[in-house]
């Protein structure tokens, strides 16, 4: 079976509307590897300190598991964040989103996803989102309530219906994909989402040459719109072991 690599890179931004930084990106900086990667992007939620707390808790909690698959990682640190709510009473109300995706060294992709954060593939200039929004706006277009064209303006666009920090028995989305040589792995915040359309991420993701230069590039995108919520991507490609 042919083995895979993955070069990486991550980025967060507070944007140009807020003064503190709710986001979390797993893993930090840019790197390659020949082993299974993790790569994941949380959003908190819960006031300044309770959102900051609960995107880093639950990172560190899922980033630790060793050997965990990506579902397994996700209620994890679900749990962590519980657990540090039931220690710092004060912290009640916090919660974050997670999108957690396991690279295998066999171009396998083990996904597990809560919240409105993203996960996409960028294949051959084409771009597939891979999870679905757990928010009220999402919940109102899926039952034909609202017309997808207004959801970015809506009031309640940030309303969220699944996070983690909520109870014990968190309902996680998964899914199991097939990676091929060339693939760029795309992780972000709603931040991104909701300042740059779905083709222009298309656009500057596929024509970037590096995972570096298509996450700042979004970055700088989501900014250029407006920048109304801290921005975080991940990046990754696969290749195989022949360079592909």
């Amino acid at each position: 079976m042919t083995g895979f690599s993955y070069r990486w890179a991550s980025g967060t931004d507070v944007g140009r509307a807020r003064d503190h930084n709710e986001d979390a990106v797993w893993p930090e900086g840019s790197g390659d590897t020949a082993e299974e990667l993790v790569i994941a992007v949380a959003d908190g939620m819960g006031g300044h300190i309770g959102g900051e707390i609960a995107s880093s808790v639950a990172m560190e909690a899922a980033a630790s598991a060793v050997g965990g698959g990506a579902e397994e990682r996700v209620r994890i640190a679900n749990l962590a964040v519980i657990d540090r709510i039931l220690e710092q009473p004060r912290l009640a109300g916090m919660g974050t989103t997670l999108t957690l995706a396991v690279l295998g060294g066999d171009g396998s992709m083990d996904l597990a996803h809560i919240g409105d954060s993203r996960a996409y593939l960028l294949r051959d200039g084409t771009l597939q989102r891979l999870t679905r929004d757990h928010s009220l706006v999402a919940e109102m277009i899926e039952s034909g309530e609202l017309d997808p064209a207004a959801a970015s303006s809506h009031p309640f666009r940030s309303v969220i219906t699944r996070a983690l920090g909520m109870e014990r028995n968190v309902d996680v989305d998964t899914s199991d994909h097939r990676l091929e040589p060339g693939d760029r792995v795309l992780l972000c915040s709603d931040g991104l989402t909701n300042m740059v359309e779905e083709d222009d991420i298309a656009g500057i993701a596929g024509d970037a040459e590096s995972p570096g230069d298509a996450v700042w590039g979004l970055i700088a995108a989501a900014n250029q719109a407006g920048g109304i919520d801290n921005i975080s991507v991940v990046a990754a490609d696969a290749a195989s072991d022949a360079g592909g």
